[in-house]
């Protein structure tokens, strides 16, 4: 599903001035820095509690870095080539299979350098997601079936975690928890894992749930009076009468409607294209900060928004337009792509201080913060690697 929109220039730049630099910004900024402070290289893994220099906080892994940072080498090695991608791929495969797990197949939320235990079990389900998006990815770049089997073991466990209404865990950023709730989040997740599994296998009961994850983000979650998709539902998919009623969580609308885009895709559906651009139009809109620029995190309806500001959600807001601007011939997503460019590299780009980063969260102003204790290895490379590939294939167009 291509469209030849006759797009020579985005966001003032040619294509291949815009593709130079999400080349340069991946090859020569991001990878290098996280080769030197975020791989370990010896063990396999990955330690995200850095500093903007590279300063290690700890030398934990936390679990959903290890299957975020194993989806992202496999990506990369499987796109652009590379044996020494793989291999950090392999060894990351190795120690999480090997440590990840406890005896009755939960996953740990973090372990030591080593791979000892110095967590509990993860209870939101989404280590075990993030480990499945991770090896059906490196079952892809490698041919490793097995990975791919586990993965999709992995995955109906992790349902069968989430579909039991007693399930409960305080999601903490939503108003009100309760048992058996049904999250934007996880579906997002799913509906994430399962396009990429269904382009290398078919597997018509994996069909099938996609076809239940897509009603759900379709119709369910789907708010007919704000135009909006509530980020909270009740076990049976219906709103609640509580605070969640009109809590829609911004950046994982943006998130979700993309990853539709890439589903519809996937099955060469137009219609479900359309309206899914219509809808990550609206929430791009609604989430826009018109005083300091970029797109708020979260907000009530008939409260207030989540006034902080983090890179991965304007992130979202570029690959869901690099996406329309490539599949469609829409004019506004090539407006906002510029929109959100410019004010990424202006607000949240170190670089002019210096330092080959990006900072990934702040205030509403986007503050400089001096030190953190966490650099991003899935949201910034996922977006990098995605737009580079689009504007690749829109230069060969």
């Amino acid at each position: 599903m291509t469209v030849d929109a006759g797009r020579t220039h985005i966001a003032g730049m040619s294509l291949k001035t815009l593709r130079n630099r999400y080349h340069k910004d991946l090859f020569d900024l991001y990878l290098p820095f996280m080769d030197r402070y975020g791989i370990d290289h010896e063990l396999g893994g990955f330690i995200c509690a850095l500093d903007h220099d590279g300063t290690r906080a700890n030398t934990d892994k936390y679990m959903w870095y290890q299957g975020r940072g194993l989806w992202v080498y496999s990506y990369l090695y499987n796109h652009f080539g590379g044996d020494y991608y793989l291999e950090i791929a392999q060894k990351t495969r190795d120690f999480i299979v090997r440590y990840g797990q406890d005896d009755q197949g939960g996953w740990y939320t973090s372990l030591d350098r080593d791979g000892r235990p110095n967590s509990h079990i993860d209870k939101r389900g989404y280590a075990g997601l993030f480990v499945a998006e991770g090896l059906q990815a490196f079952a892809a770049a490698s041919g490793d079936q097995e990975s791919l089997d586990l993965s999709i073991r992995i995955l109906w466990d992790m349902l069968a975690v989430l579909d039991d209404p007693q399930f409960y865990v305080d999601e903490g950023y939503v108003p009100v928890s309760y048992p058996g709730m049904r999250t934007l989040g996880s579906h997002m997740v799913l509906i994430l894992i399962l396009t990429q599994i269904l382009t290398q296998r078919v597997d018509p009961a994996l069909d099938q749930l996609a076809g239940r994850v897509r009603d759900g983000i379709m119709n369910r979650f789907w708010n007919p009076e704000y135009r909006l998709l509530n980020e909270a539902l009740t076990t049976d998919y219906r709103r609640p009468e509580d605070g969640n009623e009109d809590f829609v969580y911004l950046g994982h609308a943006i998130e979700t409607t993309w990853m539709m885009m890439h589903e519809a895709i996937r099955l060469n559906d137009r219609e479900l294209l359309g309206v899914v651009a219509e809808r990550f139009h609206r929430h791009v809109e609604v989430a826009w900060d018109d005083v300091y620029g970029g797109v708020f995190r979260g907000m009530n309806v008939h409260g207030s928004y989540l006034f902080d500001k983090v890179l991965w959600a304007q992130e979202e807001v570029l690959i869901g337009t690099m996406i329309l601007m490539e599949h469609t011939d829409l004019e506004w997503p090539a407006y906002w792509f510029d929109k959100m460019y410019r004010h990424i590299q202006e607000t949240f780009s170190l670089q002019p201080r210096g330092l080959p980063h990006y900072q990934e969260s702040g205030d509403r102003k986007m503050t400089f913060k001096p030190h953190v204790s966490r650099k991003e290895n899935y949201h910034h490379p996922r977006h990098l690697m995605l737009n580079l590939l689009s504007l690749e294939r829109m230069m060969k167009q």
